[in-house]
């Protein structure tokens, strides 16, 4: 497994994340452990989560008891207000049996926080910092307006936004703005909710890109197995690889 530092805040993390939300789309807790448990054997440290999907929460703090200590846990809160998100954090500590969570992510569509807001959410995720309850700050959009912002204030360590081989070239644009600005890309859907099913031009598209962590939303060892394969035996991107990839990408658009 190969490692990389996210952005300016220094977490090294797995070029593989996993997405624990589809977590409480699995039958049940054994194996949704079994799963977890998978991807920290085969050398993920990357798990991200939402206050959105309690379920996962939970289950992904079952899973990780007695290797905690070894993970970068990340989750992420939509609260629109200080005090609203200072509650859902700590559900968020609470579901997933932890006293602090590595990365804590805004998500929003409409408001990008700043210092002195005034909905106080900017300030209030720095006196969260500041007390340790969480230890670094990102944001999660799929507005490119706002995403474009927040990188260029500089304000969030890590920017987490919609990225793979069927999005926009614009998107392209902002990876690498990310990685100018040292703020670390957390690439979402990166098979696009389902509609890309061929994992190798997925997986070898966002390989490119020595700055981006995809967070794959595995629900089945199966479905593991094939990103871990991958992150051993990346595919080979030449000429095939990229028609093929380009051939995808216009099927769609």
């Amino acid at each position: 497994m190969e490692y990389i530092a996210l952005g300016k805040s220094n977490l090294m993390v797995s070029r593989t994340a996993f997405g624990a939300m589809s977590l409480k789309d699995i039958s049940d807790e054994e194996q949704a452990a079994m799963v977890v448990h998978q991807a920290y054997d085969g050398g993920i440290n990357f798990f991200d989560t939402a206050h959105s999907t309690p379920e996962s929460e939970k289950r992904l703090g079952a899973c990780l008891h007695g290797i905690r200590q070894d993970v970068i846990l990340a989750t992420k809160t939509a609260a629109s207000s200080d005090q609203e998100m200072l509650n859902e954090l700590e559900e968020s500590l609470d579901a997933l049996h932890t006293d602090y969570v590595d990365l804590f992510q805004y998500e929003t569509e409409t408001l990008l926080p700043v210092p002195a807001g005034a909905d106080g959410i900017y300030n209030a995720l720095e006196t969260l910092r500041a007390s340790g309850k969480i230890r670094h700050i990102g944001l999660t959009t799929k507005n490119y307006t706002i995403a474009q912002q927040a990188v260029q204030n500089s304000l969030y360590e890590t920017l987490q936004f919609p990225f793979n081989l069927l999005t926009e070239k614009t998107v392209i644009d902002l990876v690498k703005l990310c990685q100018q600005k040292d703020v670390g890309f957390i690439a979402m859907q990166p098979l696009y909710g389902g509609l890309v099913q061929n994992i190798p031009l997925a997986f070898g598209f966002l390989h490119q890109f020595e700055n981006v962590v995809p967070v794959w939303g595995v629900r089945t060892s199966e479905e593991l197995k094939q990103i871990l394969y991958f992150e051993a035996h990346p595919p080979v991107i030449d000429g095939q690889f990229n028609t093929a990839a380009q051939k995808l990408h216009d099927f769609f658009n």
